[in-house]
């Protein structure tokens, strides 16, 4: 599983938005959004870019730490 620190998340609706986002990325699954320590964690099917997961979080308002 990857692991990537998103920051600006606030309450359940953020990790509901962010764990949309990063679902509709084609080729990212089992998405888990973690609050408190600000982070979410995922498996990728097939590789996928920083960069694609980066923009789908920005597009929401948040921010991949790191």
């Amino acid at each position: 599983m990857a692991t990537i620190k998103i920051t600006g998340m606030r309450c359940g609706h953020c990790t509901g938005a962010v764990t949309k986002a990063l679902e509709n990325i084609e080729g990212i699954a089992d998405v888990r959004v973690d609050l408190e320590k600000g982070e979410a964690t995922f498996t990728e099917t097939r590789p996928v870019p920083p960069a694609v997961i980066r923009e789908a979080i920005s597009k929401i308002g948040f921010e991949v730490a790191g």
